[in-house]
């Protein structure tokens, strides 16, 4: 493989890492605008932002054509993915907790009130 083929490789992974992110990125945005309530809304920012956000790293690290730059994006990418939709979660059920309600569109509310009153 030449030197310009190879070039033209990492242009075109770069690339497709790129729309592809900025697509997830550009769907987790209109998520959080045009969803009804805040557990929908987190879902699409921990969700679709997670995977645009850490395509995104990762296209920087290819783009770097540097071993331990892309181990980092790597890293970073790793991070994202199971640190971002845990923190979802338990901001989801805090805000359960301290009372927002889910929209008349969602079918149930498998969470319970409070603790104490749910074992009785």
């Amino acid at each position: 493989m030449t030197s310009t083929q190879h070039d033209m490789a990492v242009a075109i992974i770069v690339s497709l890492l790129l729309i592809v992110g900025s697509v997830f990125c550009l769907l987790a945005a209109l998520g959080v605008l045009r969803f009804p309530d805040l557990y929908t809304r987190m879902h699409a920012a921990s969700k679709a932002g997670t995977i645009g956000s850490s395509l995104l790293l990762l296209a920087a690290g290819v783009h770097a054509l540097d071993a331990t730059i892309l181990i980092r994006a790597l890293a970073g990418f790793c991070f994202f993915v199971l640190t971002a939709p845990i923190s979802a979660h338990l901001l989801a059920k805090a805000a359960h907790q301290a009372g927002y309600r889910l929209t008349n569109l969602s079918v149930t509310d498998q969470l319970p009130r409070d603790r104490h009153s749910s074992g009785r």
